[in-house]
């Protein structure tokens, strides 16, 4: 069958993330793709859980900076059987003999790093993911479009509005899908409207008018569907840096490139702001991104926790992960992460906690009897939190109120930040009894 083939035939490179300046401090000890998500995943679930499912187990994923984190959960999660031929394999940066390099500068001299893994003939095919996205995509009608048109290169756009297009590189694209004209995050009127997607072109490219905005534009997904022999070329002898700054205009000019319009939905988690919303946008009722899907699940490693434990408590729109205890508590559109500890009287609202790495337990009776004077793991009791990230293994003292009730944006505190009015706890964290933010 041609789909076995071309699947047999493609190799995914998913990159794992630069420094990640603007998710800072979540990401202050972890890569991006190692940023906590929905209680119990991490963002590099996505794109291989996207992959795994798409029928493609040739993965390769390329780390640098603060990877250890994921490199442990990658490695201890993605494990094929010894009969199988799939692998995940993590590609860090490395310096090698006789070559005078070091960290990668962008993910086109990532990509061109890991050129040397891709000599293999039967890797046809590379399919190139970024490791920071919220999508869920099979990307089988991607490989059969890209073989039946015998593309070079194919794109893949997702629809956005006016408002977030200077975000992103928008594209242009001809009725037979070929990708005509490019702008990097457009700003002016004149850009913007030029690259309007109109009604006819909606009906074109198979755009629910219904689902989207009139005033919508197509934004490349940072997904690309490139020929093995066509990557070599555009990266082996190039100096290229980024590659939607600086190869992606060279592909669309110089290969056969065509776009596949993706009509789901789809969240670039860049910055801090962006990663609230979508973690948000996951406590509604009808979200827009489900993780429980039984044809195409998240996968992600397997804890063995006991279940969560609730008592006395009131929760609405309240997503609780393994091995949360809960007591006399009222949280109400929030996140709760694995092994989270939330004593009584604490009212959580709008909030992402992470939760914690291990049960606190005898270690925690022990620390008492030393009395080293630390609160113990998790949100003490009589707490008010609001708008507000809790990184893993915080330790929040009683009475402590996090509102940032000034409607600061932007703040650099002792122990806390503040980034798009949202209150961030880092990692590992201690906030003293009656804390007010």
């Amino acid at each position: 069958m041609i789909t076995n083939r071309l699947q047999r035939e493609t190799v995914v490179l998913v990159l794992g993330g630069g420094r990640g300046t603007r998710l800072f401090p979540l990401t202050r000890e972890r890569s991006k793709p190692a940023v906590p998500l929905g209680g119990k995943f991490r963002f590099i679930d996505i794109a291989l859980s996207n992959s795994i499912n798409s029928g493609l187990r040739q993965i390769f994923v390329l780390t640098q900076y603060n990877s250890a984190s994921l490199n442990n959960h990658v490695s201890s999660t993605y494990k094929f059987d010894t009969f199988s031929p799939g692998f995940v394999a993590i590609l860090a940066a490395e310096q090698s003999l006789g070559a005078d390099r070091g960290w990668f500068q962008g993910t086109a001299d990532a990509v061109r790093f890991s050129l040397r893994y891709l000599r293999d003939p039967s890797f046809r095919n590379v399919l190139i993911l970024p490791g920071d996205h919220l999508f869920r995509m099979n990307f089988t009608p991607m490989l059969e479009m890209h073989e039946r048109l015998n593309a070079d290169v194919t794109l893949c756009a997702a629809v956005v509005n006016r408002q977030d297009a200077p975000r992103f590189r928008v594209l242009k694209l001809g009725d037979d899908a070929r990708v005509v004209e490019l702008a990097r995050k457009p700003e002016d009127t004149e850009t913007l409207d030029r690259f309007r997607l109109t009604p006819s072109e909606l009906a074109v490219h198979g755009i629910n008018r219904e689902s989207h905005h009139e005033d919508s534009l197509l934004a490349s997904m940072g997904v690309y569907l490139v020929r093995r022999e066509v990557l070599f070329r555009l990266l082996e002898d190039s100096e290229d840096q980024d590659l939607g700054r600086d190869t992606l205009p060279r592909i669309v000019w110089n290969t056969s490139s065509f776009c596949h319009v993706f009509s789901g939905y789809w969240r670039d988690i860049g910055t801090i702001k962006s990663f609230y919303e979508a973690s948000m946008a996951l406590t509604l009722e009808d979200p827009p991104f489900r993780f429980q899907d039984s044809d195409e699940q998240i996968f992600t490693h397997p804890r063995f926790l006991p279940s969560a434990r609730i008592y006395r408590s009131l929760l609405d729109g309240a997503l609780v992960a393994d091995g949360a205890v809960i007591h006399q508590a009222h949280i109400e559109r929030s996140v709760v992460g694995v092994r989270s500890k939330i004593h009584a009287g604490t009212h959580i609202s709008h909030s992402v906690i992470f939760g914690a790495d291990t049960f606190e337990g005898e270690n925690r009776r022990a620390a008492a009897i030393r009395g080293d004077g630390l609160p113990p793991l998790g949100i003490g009791p009589n707490c008010v939190i609001s708008r507000a990230i809790i990184d893993k293994n915080a330790r929040i003292g009683a009475e402590c109120r996090l509102e940032n009730a000034a409607g600061i944006q932007h703040f650099d505190g002792e122990n806390y930040y503040i980034r798009d009015g949202v209150i961030i706890i880092p990692k590992n964290t201690v906030l003293p009894p009656g804390t007010v933010i």
